[in-house]
């Protein structure tokens, strides 16, 4: 599934090639990619002619484009990739993809916009802006509002999430993988991120520092950083930019998808668990599992392990 990076890389390019232009033409051929939107496809397509787009906003890994013009005030078209959606920008006259969804073609017939998407799990719809509940001069799509600010946010307070994930009890790795919490962190970039902080995903979030939380927060923007000047990570077709072109973040990964490969800081052989119906990867030896206290029994037998949840015993 893309992630912020990839996502970002997207916005970007859609910034350059669509914004200011005017909708002359809307074709579904999927209604399950205009799913969300309320009126389906008919509606949608009614309702974006004579749209102007006047930018692209993006908030964690939602995408959308503001749009202008008499009936469109305060209106934008939201688009989600889901795990294979691509946004492209292609001449008029180049031929159709396999899975090509959703067309929008332009007043000034310069290169269109298409979604394909071919596992058909994003989508795009309108939605109405609203004010943002911590910058009511910001709007945001009414849908998305609840979704936290990503680190790479101008306006992310470092203060109020370094709080608030001390406060959880759950497992790191958990909590960067919560939208509410902070946005845009996925599977691939959370490992990646914990192996720079030396820090285990299980350990649980209130057994860490500040100073550590600030370090680990540190290395997220750098790894989400070097990720979008990489144009992303991809392992297939099913990722792209706006151009067809893939991502070479995965040139640079330490340990996603590296498992049974040496470390690339201690040599260690790079490990795999399963984790939320996806798998995780670290370096054993660099960032070591939490150990839990050990109760003992009332009587001379010997000593036995905590349950599971119980509390932590920090080796770092």
């Amino acid at each position: 599934m893309p992630e912020l990076p990839e996502v970002e890389t997207v916005r970007a390019g859609l910034a350059h090639w669509v914004s200011g232009r005017t909708v002359s033409a809307v074709e579904v051929t999927c209604a399950r990619s205009v799913r969300r939107h309320a009126g389906g496809a008919p509606d949608l397509v009614a309702r974006l002619l004579g749209a102007r787009i006047t930018g692209v906003g993006r908030r964690g890994k939602y995408l959308w484009l503001p749009l202008a013009g008499p009936a469109h005030a305060d209106s934008c078209l939201v688009a989600h990739l889901g795990m294979s959606g691509q946004l492209l920008v292609q001449p008029s006259s180049a031929p159709g993809e396999k899975h090509l969804h959703v067309r929008i073609r332009f007043a000034d017939d310069g290169p269109e916009l298409r979604f394909v998407d071919q596992r058909t799990f994003g989508g795009v719809f309108l939605d109405d802006l609203v004010p943002a509940t911590d910058r009511p001069e910001q709007d945001v799509p009414a849908s998305v509002a609840h979704i936290a600010r990503d680190p790479l946010d101008p306006f992310f307070d470092d203060d109020a999430f370094v709080r608030a994930l001390r406060r959880r009890s759950s497992g790191v790795k958990r909590a960067l993988l919560d939208q509410t919490l902070v946005s845009g962190i996925g599977n691939i970039y959370a490992d990646e991120s914990l192996w720079r902080a030396r820090l285990s995903g299980e350990r649980r979030c209130s057994a860490l520092s500040r100073p550590q939380v600030i370090d680990l927060l540190a290395h997220v923007r750098g790894v989400l950083g070097e990720a979008i000047r990489a144009g992303g990570t991809s392992f297939d077709a099913l990722y792209v930019n706006v151009n067809g072109a893939s991502g070479y973040f995965d040139r640079r990964l330490a340990v996603y998808g590296r498992a049974g490969s040496p470390c690339r800081r201690c040599g260690t052989p790079v490990r795999r668990t399963a984790f939320m119906n996806r798998s995780s990867f670290f370096c054993p030896s660099c960032q070591r599992p939490p150990r839990r206290a050990v109760v003992r029994s009332p009587g001379p037998s010997a000593a036995r392990t905590a349950d599971p949840a119980g509390p932590e015993v920090d080796r770092s």
